[in-house]
């Protein structure tokens, strides 16, 4: 597979590439499902999970704004390149890129372990004192796992430039395994501090998973080169995404500290309905995605301009084919699948309810965000990191204005807050589409058939869906998720060959030649 991965460059191969991608992210979506499926059952909605939820934010935007950020957009495409012209170079470039990054996530670190309460009063300053002191001792147990996880990101680096994606793609299983074993082995001794734990665990398992992959590299020995060229190129094409990852920040401070002054229940709410908004976003917006960078790298580096619009082109039909209807199937039956995945234990059936209505609430920003991924590697793929984090900026803004004038309007509590997110999320879009005239040309490549025939297929899709679930109500809510799911989903199928998709044309052939 991994062979095969490497040799992937034509469209149809990218939409396999990514189907095999999405089939290795599903095992680690569902290891995610589990992991909070886990918490809900240990916790239910209440402030232990607020108070981890507030805590795994502070480690995550370290990780974002010094690894995460930097991933797609400057170290794939520069590591793409050094390995397409020589293989001991790019080692050498992976090697001098951890030597420098690893000691600076160290120092941030240890500056936060000692800034921790300080972080904590800014991020959830609405807490009550105790459920801050707790979140405290959260932040300071969990800071530990980002030096594992920048060495993951960087391994995941390599290995993507080379077209290796099998185990990146099973990283985040590793990580969510480790969140479980801590929750359901170490709860009974540490409390909720055993989700803390469980985060250090993952990321020591996430950089295990993959050293394997570094057995091409023979040596991974720290050597700091600062005269590489690549090694200032990617400190030059990170810089715009730090101001972008910086506005996002700002929005995650915002929407959390806003969250920490309503009751207990938000940000537990916020946290299980957004993982199931993470869910088709991870399997196909991410996998499209990261199929299809190294080859868009390698076309905008060559002048291709033809093939790099078709490309990606080709990742925006598959997007569009599978993130329609997974969008409709969730309004249609959203709450029976929270109460499958969720409900035992703790987690009751008003929790249900709840979550169910917040994933609704989120639904409009789940397209937008899926597409605006994949404008966002375009530019990035070109070099033109500046623009897409300036988006950044105004995206928060629109989120800020939506938070703050919701409840002038009636809205307010949790639902302006959500409400606000999902305005983000379009926004951004609307914004990036708008500046993408001049980078991308998709005109002739079937992008706004394949939008307008998935639009019509989804929607019918989402009302059976929704008339299943309804008219099984008293069933158990596997039988109920199955019903909906399976019968809107073969509906939808059947209409997508029934329009002849291109997408789904595409990908038919590719599995095709694939099998031949």
């Amino acid at each position: 597979m991994q062979r095969f991965l490497r040799r992937v460059t034509a469209p149809g191969g990218i939409a396999l590439a990514a189907l095999l991608i999405a089939a290795g992210n599903l095992l680690s979506r569902g290891v995610g499902l589990l992991r909070e499926a886990v918490i809900a059952g240990q916790f239910g909605r209440g402030a232990e999970v607020a108070a981890f939820t507030a805590a795994s934010a502070i480690p995550t935007i370290v990780y974002d704004l010094l690894v995460n950020g930097a991933l797609s957009a400057a170290l794939i495409p520069v590591f793409a390149a050094a390995a397409a012209r020589d293989e001991a170079e790019f080692w050498a470039l992976v090697r001098a890129v951890a030597a420098v990054l690893l000691p600076t996530v160290a120092l941030v670190v240890v500056l936060l372990i000692w800034q921790a309460e300080p972080a904590t009063r800014l991020l959830a300053g609405g807490f009550a004192p105790d459920l801050r002191d707790l979140t405290i001792t959260m932040v300071r147990w969990m800071l530990p796992a980002v030096l594992a996880l920048a060495l993951s990101g960087i391994i995941t680096a390599a290995l993507q430039a080379r077209r290796q994606f099998l185990l990146p793609a099973f990283t985040t299983s590793a990580y969510n395994a480790g969140i479980i074993v801590g929750a359901l082995l170490l709860t009974p001794w540490l409390g909720p501090l055993a989700l803390a734990v469980g985060v250090v665990l993952g990321a020591l398992l996430q950089v295990l998973l993959q050293l394997p992959g570094l057995a091409p590299a023979r040596t991974f020995s720290f050597t700091i080169d600062l005269r590489q060229p690549e090694l200032r190129r990617i400190v030059w094409l990170y810089a715009p995404v730090a101001l972008g990852i910086s506005f996002a920040v700002a929005g995650i401070v915002l929407d959390r500290n806003l969250a920490s002054r309503l009751d207990a229940a938000a940000l537990p709410t916020m946290r299980y309905a957004t993982t199931l908004i993470q869910l088709p976003l991870g399997l196909v917006a991410a996998a499209v995605s990261f199929a299809v960078l190294p080859t868009l790298a390698r076309h905008a580096a060559a002048g291709e301009d033809g093939a790099f619009g078709g490309v990606l082109a080709s990742g925006i039909n598959v997007v569009a084919l599978l993130i329609l209807p997974a969008t409709a199937l969730l309004a249609g039956a959203g709450e029976a699948l929270v109460a499958l995945i969720f409900e035992r234990r703790a987690f009751s059936a008003q929790d249900t309810a709840g979550v169910a209505h917040a994933l609704l609430l989120y639904l409009p920003g789940l397209p937008a965000a899926a597409f605006d991924q994949m404008l966002l590697f375009a530019f990035y793929a070109r070099g033109r990191t500046l623009t897409p984090n300036l988006v950044q900026g105004a995206a928060v803004g629109c989120y800020a204005v939506a938070a703050l004038g919701l409840p002038q309007l009636g809205v307010a509590g949790l639902d302006a807050l959500i409400i606000a997110n999902s305005v983000q999320w379009v926004g951004h879009l609307v914004i990036l589409f708008v500046l993408a005239r001049g980078v991308v040309r998709l005109r002739g490549q079937q992008v706004g058939e394949t939008l307008a025939k998935c639009g019509v297929a989804a929607l019918l899709a989402g009302l059976v869906a929704y008339g299943i679930a309804q008219s099984s109500v008293g069933l158990p809510a596997i039988v109920r998720v199955a019903l909906a799911f399976g019968g809107a989903g073969a509906l939808y199928l059947g209409l997508c060959a029934a329009l002849r998709v291109p997408a789904l044309l595409l990908l038919r052939d590719a599995v095709l030649r694939k099998v031949g």
